[in-house]
């Protein structure tokens, strides 16, 4: 039986995953290790994780990596980039840390064009805590703060929000990880933008929380497909503010 195959910059010698059986954080991680080795930028990368099951991250990486608290992984980012401007900053974080207490950070940020690479992982609920509603909650979906249904309010579509503060020069998408070739597609833009276009980048990838949401295999690809029918996947062009 073959070895599986990891990014180089992944430290293999740790267990393959910190977290819980089917969730989405193992499948854009190990592509943005995948990414990370393709541009060569391992050496000169900082990655920064938010408090959250994002934090699960922050040993996953063989490159210079710092923990923020919890919705200030974003500012703690813009501090490395005026610190080490030659740093390629990697600012990872779950839906809760940056949408609720960390959307200041992340609008000002894409405000003032700063050149780092936020990514944003959406499950729709405040999942290490145990899966509270979150900003992302979708109308009637069940959560252990709405156990009959979120009905008082509608989701954020931040790249949407993000995209009427932002410098034209900034990259914000919004991809999936049931589709590995546009995740990898749009990752690798987000970075490239950062480096090229010393430009602010933002990727919001919906994915799955089995634990949370309390889906079977079958039910997890289910809801997924419910949320991308709305949250749209894609490059948030200006024609879509």
């Amino acid at each position: 039986m073959s070895e599986p195959k990891y990014p180089k910059c992944v430290k293999i010698e740790s267990k393959p995953s910190d977290f819980c059986p089917g969730c989405g954080h193992s499948i854009v991680l190990k592509n943005l290790g995948f990414v990370i080795d393709e541009l060569g930028i391992s050496d000169k990368s900082v990655f920064v994780t938010d408090i959250g099951c994002s934090l699960l991250a922050w040993d996953y990486y063989n490159i210079n990596s710092v923990q923020s608290h919890h919705g200030r992984g974003v500012s703690v980012s813009t501090g490395i980039k005026l610190a080490q401007p030659k740093k390629v900053v990697i600012s990872y974080m779950g839906d809760g840390g940056g949408y609720a207490i960390g959307l200041h950070h992340l609008l000002h940020a894409a405000k003032r064009n700063e050149p780092l690479t936020v990514i944003l992982v959406n499950n729709t609920v405040f999942a290490m805590t145990g899966g509270q509603a979150a900003p992302t909650t979708i109308i009637g979906e069940d959560t252990e703060s709405t156990p009959e249904g979120q009905f008082v309010e509608g989701p954020i579509f931040g790249p949407n929000l993000i995209k009427q503060v932002a410098d034209k020069k900034a990259f914000i998408a919004r991809g999936s990880v049931d589709n590995i070739p546009q995740l990898k597609k749009y990752l690798k833009l987000a970075i490239e933008n950062q480096i090229n276009n010393n430009a602010f980048s933002f990727l919001e990838i919906l994915s799955y929380c089995p634990t949370n949401w309390k889906t079977n295999t079958q039910k997890t690809f289910d809801f997924l497909d419910t949320l991308k029918r709305i949250y749209e996947t894609g490059i948030v062009d200006d024609e879509k503010k």
